[in-house]
């Protein structure tokens, strides 16, 4: 397993870590490597369309807005990209 040193860490982030870790029943290093691991697992990455249906929504877009957007697309086929 890897080793990483975090510096200049602010006391009040230290205070709020050590707390947690307390409250969890484990160390200040057991609670960061849990910290890490439940937010950067793979499996709970928000996925693009989840993103953008939650966005629409927030913005109250309905379909007549996107058919607008769809009427002002430039629809002329783009010549793909050559690696020569």
């Amino acid at each position: 397993m890897a080793i990483l040193t975090v510096r200049n860490v602010p006391d009040e982030v230290h205070c709020a870590l050590r707390l947690r870790a307390a409250v969890h029943g484990r160390s200040m290093e057991a609670e960061v490597r849990e910290i890490l691991k439940n937010t950067l697992k793979p499996g709970r990455s928000v996925q693009m369309g989840d993103a953008m249906a939650e966005l629409s929504r927030r913005l109250n877009l309905t379909n007549d807005d996107f058919a607008v957007l769809e009427q002002m697309r430039v629809k002329i086929p783009v010549e793909p990209m050559r690696f020569e």
